[in-house]
């Protein structure tokens, strides 16, 4: 048994292995990881506590996914619930779909009776006024949401505040394996935006043949690339999972033009096995975290450096 996830993840992880250890389902487990997250508020890339949009509204991303189904439950920006995950989860439990967003995906948590919240923090709502008062015009704040966004959505993406994500990947004692993530997304982000994070193949993907794999940081280049499917493809392939990883480092470093940056990828082989790389040294700074069965504390791992795709915006 087996439980890898992220810095992020840290706060999840006590309940993460509490659920794997008592036998609950592997996506019992990675829920159960990720919930702890979404409502620590000191947390302020995921859940309650994350930082806002433009217009100061956390809009969440999030999704589940199922290694022996391949089953898939994704939410993308969804406003007013605590629970982004556990509306994915249902989601995968009660439609054929595989995917909702914005207002339909509010419609579908009010109707599993999801737990309903005040995501925007005064912590949060705070960091955001001064981030405004800093970054634009008296008169601009003044008619902000009355005219063009995008000029400022390139701003935001100059100040790396909160581009973050929890992923939590679980292999049980069977060898079934579940990805879970969740994220209130990039500080300032355009209205809508919907990152990797519940994009099945970019952000995430599972296979109980081949093992799991989760990405974090910028999640435009992970779309790009479609990063986590390319990883356990590899591996299906016959491909080692750190020549998996360093393959797909590879393909992120020849992306050209639009926003580039730092990008982590969180990765457990079919055997249970972990790696985590890097394409940026930060240090210990997004040291993973990893529990395995028998183990009486948490690891902390610190990415392999493998490659420097670029930074900033082009």
């Amino acid at each position: 048994m087996v439980i890898l996830a992220n810095c992020e993840g840290l706060t999840g992880m006590p309940a993460a292995r509490d659920a794997l250890e008592a036998g609950r389902s592997v996506l019992d487990v990675v829920e159960q990881g990720v919930r702890a997250v979404e409502a620590d508020p000191r947390v302020h890339s995921v859940g309650r506590g994350g930082h806002p949009n433009l217009l100061g509204e956390v809009e969440c991303d999030a999704a589940l996914m199922d290694g022996a189904t391949r089953m898939v439950g994704a939410v993308g920006a969804l406003s007013g619930y605590l629970h982004a995950v556990s509306v994915a989860r249902e989601l995968l439990q009660r439609l054929p779909h595989a995917f909702l967003v914005g207002a339909g995906a509010a419609r579908f948590a009010a109707e599993v009776g999801a737990e309903p919240a005040e995501m925007l923090t005064p912590e949060a709502r705070g960091t955001h006024e001064r981030w405004l008062a800093e970054h634009l015009t008296p008169e601009q704040r003044e008619r902000l949401g009355q005219g063009p966004l995008a000029p400022h959505a390139w701003r935001s993406s100059q100040t790396l505040i909160s581009r973050g994500t929890v992923v939590v990947l679980a292999r049980n004692a069977r060898g079934e394996f579940a990805v879970g993530t969740s994220t209130s997304g990039w500080a300032r982000k355009y209205p809508g935006r919907i990152g990797d994070t519940a994009v099945v193949g970019a952000g995430f993907y599972v296979d109980d043949r081949y093992g799991a794999c989760a990405c974090t940081h910028s999640g435009e280049m992970i779309l790009r690339a479609g990063t986590s499917r390319a990883v356990v493809l590899a591996m299906q392939r016959g491909a080692t999972m750190e020549e998996a990883c360093a393959d797909a480092i590879g393909d992120l470093a020849r992306l050209r033009g639009g926003y580039l940056g730092p990008v982590l990828i969180h990765t457990l082989d079919r055997h249970g096995r972990a790696h985590v790389v890097s394409t940026h040294d930060y240090g210990d700074r997004f040291a993973a975290c990893l529990w395995r069965e028998g183990s009486l504390e948490i690891e902390r791992v610190r990415p392999c450096v493998l490659a420097t795709p670029g930074g900033g915006a082009t």
